[in-house]
């Protein structure tokens, strides 16, 4: 199944490369892609135990989606997933 979510805070290609490298990371997430200027995270799963652990993750890097609140921790968090992707990037 593809499924995809519109997030917070996803701010440049930092952002983008943390999310699909944690993403691709997870059992049976697979074809990750992120556009940073929608803000749309699309990804393949088996099942919806799978798509919730993905909402899960996005969570925890501070990239909630658009219909949860959008508090100062999912900002401060999203902050190191950011910095943390643009420090592979060098």
């Amino acid at each position: 199944m593809i499924n995809s979510i519109i997030v917070q805070n996803l701010k440049c290609v930092g952002c983008a490369k943390t999310i699909t490298t944690k993403l691709s990371a997870l059992e049976n997430i697979s074809d990750v892609e992120v556009d940073v200027e929608s803000s749309e995270i699309s990804f393949a799963h088996k099942d919806d135990k799978d798509a919730e652990a993905v909402v899960m993750k996005l969570n925890a890097l501070g990239h909630p989606a658009v219909s949860k609140k959008n508090s100062l921790a999912y900002k401060a968090m999203s902050y190191v997933s950011c910095a943390a992707g643009k420090m592979r990037n060098e």
